[in-house]
């Protein structure tokens, strides 16, 4: 098969062509049709993540066809079009047992793991507890959109900071994740603020759902949300992952305010100095989002089918394989408007 790969951490990635990948006997062989090049990626390509294992084919934000079946599969068949969650659940261990797959004991991530969907072929193990049928209404692009990004916003902002109509939201960020999460909570009834330094950032949010746009570069984001909200936001987001955008929106919220991280707080990030008093004394809530469990796939799908959010929108450009190296590598410089997409392999 054709795949984009690195030796090397930093160095660019090779299309090459290598061995296709073997069966699980629990899981799949996907024919990817689409997949998303997202800022994990980039922290993996940068050599942050600890699981993988040189030379690594990136990629978790697949979508594609049932190419092959293991032997202990009961519920998909060839020619199945599916999405793959980025997490995948054993299905037994405590975690999962309770519903939570996305943060199994045991986890196993596509792309980290083990070799991902920057190729034309991806294995995808504990296939019946972890993929979701893809729905015919939705493409293979608009898919691969929703496989990290959006799905782990939405668990952000609906189960975790559970986000009701008429709250002030904060988003800290406007990436793919900040974009998903600003058109998540609009569809709730949030009056949404985004925060970013790009002016041209910014006005992209207003198609998708901000009411307001605080430009963190020229002014003070910290109190312009305050001044804004009368008080500070019930909702915050960092959907960057810095120090800076993290301390910001916790020092953004209303006294019983909750923040989300979703942002990935790495390398130089890693340790972010929380305002503890500010937490205390104003009975703070902060929580984390990282991804989603297959069981709320129904759900998000409703929505995103009841038309009440357009995915599509937060697509900025889909590319060939040819270009999946020079595109992770701009990612540390923040270039990207919207989710790049994968789909010429």
């Amino acid at each position: 098969m054709k795949a984009a790969l690195y030796y090397d951490f930093e160095k660019p990635l090779l299309v090459e062509t290598v061995a296709d990948p073997v069966c699980p006997p629990d899981g799949i062989i996907l024919e990817t049709k689409a997949n998303g090049v997202c800022r994990s990626d980039w922290h993996g390509w940068m050599g942050h993540d600890p699981m993988i294992k040189l030379p690594h084919v990136p990629g978790h934000e697949m979508s594609g066809v049932v190419l092959e079946v293991g032997k202990d599969v009961k519920n998909w068949r060839i020619g199945d079009r599916v999405m793959v969650p980025f997490c995948l659940g054993c299905g037994k261990c405590q975690q999962c047992k309770s519903g939570h797959t996305h943060i199994c004991d045991n986890d196993y991530q596509p792309g980290f793991s083990g070799w991902g969907a920057f190729a034309q072929f991806v294995a995808v193990p504990r296939a019946d507890v972890n993929l979701t049928k893809l729905p015919d209404e939705l493409e293979f692009v608009e898919a691969a959109s929703l496989g990290c990004r959006f799905m782990t916003s939405f668990h952000g902002v609906v189960d975790q900071g559970k986000v009701r109509g008429g709250e002030y939201l904060a988003v800290h960020g406007c990436g793919g994740i900040g974009l998903s999460a600003i058109m998540i909570g609009a569809a709730l009834g949030a009056q949404v603020i985004a925060v970013d330094i790009d002016d041209s950032k910014l006005e992209r949010t207003k198609s998708v759902g901000a009411a307001l746009t605080v430009n963190a570069k020229t002014s003070d984001a910290v109190e312009v949300i305050k001044e804004l909200t009368n008080g500070g936001s019930h909702v915050s987001i960092d959907a960057l992952g810095s120090a800076l955008t993290s301390r910001n929106s916790i020092r953004s919220l209303r006294k019983r305010g909750r923040h989300v991280q979703i942002g990935l707080t790495l390398a130089e990030d890693a340790n972010v100095l929380v305002p503890m008093g500010e937490v205390l004394a104003k009975e703070l809530q902060i929580v984390g989002s990282h991804g989603m469990a297959a069981n709320r796939y129904n759900d998000m799908l409703s929505l995103i089918l009841s038309g009440k959010v357009q995915p599509e929108k937060l697509i900025g450009k889909t590319i060939a394989l040819e270009k999946a190296g020079e595109e992770l590598a701009s990612m540390g410089q923040f270039a990207q408007h919207g989710v790049t997409v994968i789909n010429q392999f």
